[in-house]
């Protein structure tokens, strides 16, 4: 009886696995470390919370673990350099104020600003 109720457990709980994994929140000197997971269970994205508005550095991650960007946040608004990494190389996004100051673009060792 004790393995059935074992196997139906871990039945239950990869099921449960499966479907949508949620948000991991701690409590950290008075800020919310929030971990957002993928299905496959990997890190999404990860940052704080204060006063339930996004502040500090916030990291993204695709299905496989690999860092596609970093954001920074100040009381909920978009502020300094943003980071994105794609096939095409890695473009930087400065903001002020939830407002885009420059884009500049690297692709294969060279530089290009919008």
């Amino acid at each position: 009886m004790k393995k059935l109720m074992m196997i139906a457990v871990l039945v239950v709980s990869s099921v449960a696995f499966a479907q949508n994994i949620e948000p991991k929140l701690e409590d950290i000197n008075g800020t919310v470390k929030a971990t957002y997971y993928h299905e496959n269970g990997e890190i999404q994205q990860e940052g704080f919370f204060i006063d339930g508005k996004l502040e500090g550095k916030w990291i993204s991650y695709n299905a496989n673990g690999v860092k596609i960007a970093i954001a920074e946040y100040s009381k909920g608004e978009k502020v300094g350099n943003w980071f994105f990494w794609n096939n095409e190389g890695l473009s930087e996004v400065d903001y002020s104020k939830d407002t885009i100051l420059s884009i500049k673009k690297w692709s294969k060792g060279s530089v290009a600003s919008n």
